[in-house]
């Protein structure tokens, strides 16, 4: 909402969950754990009020407008994070050469990829849960930020460059996301 020189965002702030501001750090805890991040921004303020959060700039430009609007979806993504969590779900796909994906401390491992004996790794970004429950692999976790790479990175360890991928469909892709589910 703009009023005279001023832009504001504000964001309810849900029963169970704490915010806190300490300089530029928001905390934000929840039912499901603590997430912090830094909102560092010379003329963007970020304040914590009774029931809610409020995003707010004087004399906005455009990038000022911008950049409230970001703080604002990444403070409702914190919130969300700590409240419900996120959950993205991949599926392995293969026509020919049976795939064997497993979890190794903080690696997915990937096994027999188009017939391939040496395996291929993706990085488990810290925060995330990957299980794997035969074709479906689950990853979940508070941070929608580390779940995507996470996700993303099992997805791109199976890509192979130089193939036609209408023919060639051997691989993990991301076929659900919880926070995009349309109503």
């Amino acid at each position: 909402m703009t009023i005279a020189g001023k832009i504001e965002s504000t964001i309810a702030i849900p029963d169970g969950v704490f915010v806190s501001i300490d300089e530029n750090t928001v905390k934000v805890k929840g039912p499901r754990g603590e997430l912090s991040r830094n909102f560092a921004h010379p003329s963007v303020n970020v304040a914590v009020g009774k029931d809610d959060l409020t995003v707010s700039c004087e004399f906005p430009s455009i990038r000022e407008k911008a950049m409230v609007g970001t703080f604002h979806a990444h403070l409702r993504n914190m919130i969300r994070g700590v409240t419900d969590g996120y959950t993205y779900t991949l599926k392995t796909v293969f026509s020919h050469f049976p795939m064997k994906v497993s979890v190794k401390g903080d690696k997915v491992e990937i096994d027999n990829y188009m017939g391939g004996h040496a395996p291929r790794f993706a990085n488990i970004i810290s925060g995330c849960k990957v299980k794997v429950s035969g074709s479906d692999v689950t990853v979940e976790g508070n941070d929608v930020e580390a779940v995507g790479q996470t996700a993303a990175n099992i997805e791109k360890a199976t890509s192979r460059r130089g193939f036609d991928k209408r023919t060639f469909q051997d691989g993990i892709y991301i076929v659900h996301k919880s926070h995009k589910v349309k109503e």
